[in-house]
């Protein structure tokens, strides 16, 4: 009998996989494709902006319309990524399938009229979008509703950054800070696996950075990564903290989003010309490339982080990762010069180390690293996304994220709650 029961056992998790290896698929396929158009068009958006520098003075009217159209139509997809992790935990929603075009218009209206934004928003909204409607479609329970919805998750992510092991593991550390759902493993892993390659062969191409030679280990350099890491995490809450307050206050001076975002976007012009640059429009990838090649001003960071964070409190669609690439990258190279290392270096360990401090994914953020860098330097991006995670408090890009355990037993957090939660007590 006892053979009998594991043979049973056996032939579930057989059938449990190759179901989800279908679904996985299925959104894969969908999001991959998605994805690729969203990448093309952000393309075109881009190099038309820099060819057409008038655009700019349409930044207003391009951000009122789009407010104007959530208003009218979104509904509940004003919320994007917050929406998604709310019906994963929750599921007494739904999320409409108008989310995917709706945030594709508008993060296309944002670049291409020169909003400081980033792409991953988009991606994954789009990937939660189509798996809610392939999960109506095939009449998934609520468990695997929510699976599939994480599938969403990791294919969106995945996808994007062509970064398909990150991507995985992105859809199952998101949802709450210190626990992993590993239900959706597999699931995961081939919705974004499929979905990378999807994206891939419709001829999208990604860029790639080099970290360059790693120095020889030493009690120095292990006290200057550490140093720096605590800054890359102060760097994260920098952002996270003044993208909500600002959203907060445009939300309570203009009361009419569509006003807010055409108010905003005069905002946004007048930091152009008060600065005297536009490297900051836009997802900022010439700064990422500069950063890997020399060292950066020190206060470029600070500015991709009030530009981006005023973009989108004015309420312009868009993604906060790319951006906050940028911020990272460029910290470290600049911190790169004081603490005589590498720019390249530095500039790898910042780009994943920010961004592990403003959505808490740290071993997302660590695997991504060794995807887009290698494992020569495994130890210190891993020392870098730990810390700089541990560095950024309770905080975070996500408000719809739960906190499951608590980073500082100092820190008393109740259960079930959310990083907005958190933020309103402030």
């Amino acid at each position: 009998m006892k053979g009998y029961a594991e043979r049973w056992i056996h032939f579930g998790i057989l059938a449990s996989m190759l179901k989800w290896i279908v679904i996985g698929g299925l959104v894969g396929i969908f999001t991959g494709s998605a994805s690729a158009l969203f990448l093309a068009s952000l393309d075109w958006a881009t190099n038309t902006r820099t060819n057409h520098s008038w655009l700019l003075w349409l930044l207003p009217v391009g951000g009122a319309m789009v407010s104007y159209l959530y208003v009218k139509f979104g509904k509940d997809s004003s919320k994007g990524n917050n929406l998604i992790l709310e019906q994963i935990h929750e599921g007494n929603g739904k999320i409409p399938f108008r989310m995917a075009p709706l945030v594709l218009f508008g993060t296309l209206v944002t670049h291409l009229f020169g909003g400081s934004a980033g792409r991953e928003g988009t991606a994954v909204q789009m990937g939660g979008s189509l798996s809610e409607w392939i999960g109506k479609v095939l009449k998934l329970n609520p468990f695997d509703r929510k699976i599939i919805l994480m599938c969403g998750i990791s294919s969106g992510f995945g996808s994007v950054f062509g970064t398909p092991l990150a991507g995985t593991v992105f859809g199952l550390e998101v949802l709450v800070i210190g626990l992993v759902r590993y239900e959706a493993l597999i699931p995961c892993f081939i919705a974004s696996f499929i979905a990378d390659k999807v994206t891939t062969s419709w001829g999208i191409h990604h860029l790639h950075y080099s970290m360059g030679a790693v120095p020889d280990f030493s009690t120095l350099l292990l006290l200057k990564i550490v140093m720096a890491s605590v800054l890359f995490g102060l760097a994260g809450l920098l952002f996270s903290e003044l993208t909500h307050r600002l959203k907060a206050l445009f939300s309570k001076v203009f009361k009419n989003p569509v006003m807010k975002s055409f108010c905003g976007g005069f905002v946004i012009i007048g930091m152009v010309y008060l600065f005297g640059t536009r490297d900051y429009l836009g997802l900022g990838i010439p700064l990422i490339q500069q950063s890997f090649s020399e060292s950066v001003a020190p206060l470029t960071f600070l500015l991709k982080t009030i530009f981006t964070s005023v973009t989108l409190g004015a309420g312009f669609q868009g993604g906060e990762v790319t951006p906050l690439f940028v911020i990272g990258s460029t910290l470290g190279s600049s911190l790169a010069h004081y603490l005589h290392l590498s720019a390249p270096f530095l500039a790898a360990i910042g780009f994943i180390s920010v961004f592990s401090g403003a959505t808490n994914t740290p071993i997302a953020c660590f695997i991504m690293g060794i995807e887009l860098f290698g494992a020569e330097g495994a130890v210190y991006m891993f020392i870098g996304c730990i810390i700089s995670f541990m560095f950024s408090g309770h905080t975070g890009i996500y408000a719809a994220q739960r906190i499951g355990i608590s980073k500082s037993r100092s820190v008393t957090i109740e259960e079930n709650a959310t990083l907005g939660s958190l933020f309103k007590k402030k």
